[in-house]
This record gives C-alpha cells, sequence and structure tokens, in this order.
C-alpha cells in the first residue's frame, strides 16, 4: 500500500504538472454548454446565415431536453474519447521510452501497484471530467429548456462512466502493450472503431454487449433499458474491465525489458 501511494503521489504531480487535471475537465465542460446554448440559439444562427427571403421566419420545435442530454453524450462519444486517448496514450509506453522508466524499473517495483496507479488517476480524471460536462449540460439544459429528472441523469451518468472506465483501461493497456504512444493511439482508437463498426452493423441481434452501454446509459433518460439486458451488459462490461486491468499489469512487467536506458 506504501508503494501505490508514492506511485499515486507521482501520477498526481505529473498530471498537475502537465495540466491534465485543467484541461481535460474544461474540455468536457466546453463541449456540455456548447449543445443546449447551440440548440436554443439554432434558429437566430440559421436566420443570421441562411439566406433566407425577407419576412421568412424559421420555426423550430424546440428538442427534447433528453435529447439535448444524449447529443452531449454524443460529442463525448467522438471528442471525449478521443482526449482521454491522446492524453494517455503514453501513460506507460511514453515512460518507457524515454528512458523515465529506467527510474522506477531499477527499484523492487510492483507492477502491480504501478498500472493501478496510472490507472486510478487516469480513471479519476475521466469520470471528473465527465461528470463536470454531463453537470454543465444539465444546468444549461433546465436553464434554456426543461428540467431533466434528476434520478434518471444520475442513472445515465453512472451507466456512462463504466463505458469511461472501459475506454480509459483499453488506453492503459494498448500503452503497456505496445512500444511507443502513437501505436498505443493507433491501437485504441482502431479497437473502439472496429467494435463500434461490429456493433453497428451486427448489434440488432444481440441485446448484451459492453458496446450497448452508451446506449442504455441513454435509455435511462426515457423509460430506462430493459433490466435484465442491462445488467448483465454491465457485469460483462465489470469483467471486461477487470480483464483489461490485469492485462495491463501482465504487459507492463512483460515488456520492461523494454525500456529506454
Amino acid at each position: 500500500m506504501t508503494q501505490i501511494n508514492v506511485l499515486l503521489k507521482k501520477e498526481w504531480r505529473e498530471n498537475f504538472r502537465n495540466y491534465k487535471i485543467f484541461w481535460i475537465p474544461i474540455v468536457f465542460i466546453l463541449f456540455g454548454i456548447i449543445e443546449p446554448v447551440t440548440n436554443y440559439f439554432l434558429p437566430q444562427i440559421l436566420d443570421s446565415v441562411g439566406n433566407l427571403p425577407e419576412g421568412a421566419v424559421i420555426e423550430l420545435p424546440p428538442p427534447a431536453p433528453e435529447e439535448i442530454l444524449v447529443a452531449v453524450m454524443g460529442q463525448y462519444q467522438l471528442i471525449g474519447m478521443l482526449v482521454l486517448v491522446l492524453a494517455y496514450m503514453g501513460s506507460v509506453a511514453g515512460e518507457r521510452k524515454n528512458g523515465t522508466a529506467t527510474l522506477l524499473y531499477v527499484r523492487p517495483l510492483s507492477y502491480r501497484a504501478y498500472f493501478l496507479s496510472k490507472w486510478i488517476l487516469a480513471s479519476t480524471v475521466g469520470i471528473l471530467s465527465v461528470w463536470s460536462g454531463l453537470l454543465a449540460a444539465y444546468y444549461y439544459t433546465f436553464l434554456l429548456f426543461e428540467r431533466v429528472d434528476f434520478t434518471k441523469f444520475l442513472k445515465f451518468g453512472a451507466t456512462y462512466s463504466l463505458w469511461i472506465l472501459l475506454i480509459v483501461s483499453l488506453v492503459l493497456l494498448m500503452s503497456a502493450a505496445l512500444p511507443n504512444a502513437g501505436l498505443a493511439a493507433a491501437g485504441s482508437l482502431l479497437a473502439i472503431f472496429i467494435f463500434q463498426l461490429i456493433d453497428g452493423l451486427f448489434g440488432t441481434y444481440w441485446t448484451v454487449s459492453p458496446m450497448k452501454i452508451p446506449v442504455y446509459a441513454a435509455q435511462w433518460l426515457l423509460d430506462g433499458p430493459k433490466p435484465e439486458d442491462f445488467w448483465w451488459t454491465i457485469g460483462i462490461g465489470i469483467i471486461l474491465l477487470i480483464a483489461m486491468i490485469l492485462a495491463g499489469i501482465w504487459s507492463s512487467k512483460a515488456n520492461a525489458s523494454k525500456t529506454k536506458i
């Protein structure tokens, strides 16, 4: 426990020095605010750039507040995941490549503590960023449109948080398994793209899959997902999460000899 505390302090200092604990939440908050604000002012935006005949008026039905929160999640599915991948792609591979890990590996290091310290910090930043963005979106949606039931919102955010943990775990696993940060980023994005493509093409044939987690998160804002499908999906997601953490620990140890001296 002492070793993981020391490594956690190291990760905290690094995240503080490179401003990850500041700029990642800011990105999520900005996208959380932009979506409801853009939807609110969309008629005026279209009117100013639409070159409509004089006297023409654009009337758009206001979107449901639940739709706005789902759209925010859609932004996180693209921009948010890219931000997390780029932020943490070099967590392990970068230290091996630039020789920083040599200072750690020459000591009696617990690779479990080493990987978990990175996972805990990255997961904490990721979860806090997502919740900051979602709460900002919730507030502006309430301010400009209508209120979303807060209990449904909490279930929505909690379910989506598991998806963020899976993404963070995948990025760190790729960083531990591959020789450099660029390959880790490419491997992470490629894996996400392939699995999303498969689920998009054939997902109608199954209802239980970790790829369904964002879908079930969105459904909490409406009538809620089917309990059996939801809990099976959550269970498989947690098993996959644990498997990626264990694989990341093993990869960190197996590739320690590749550290640049």
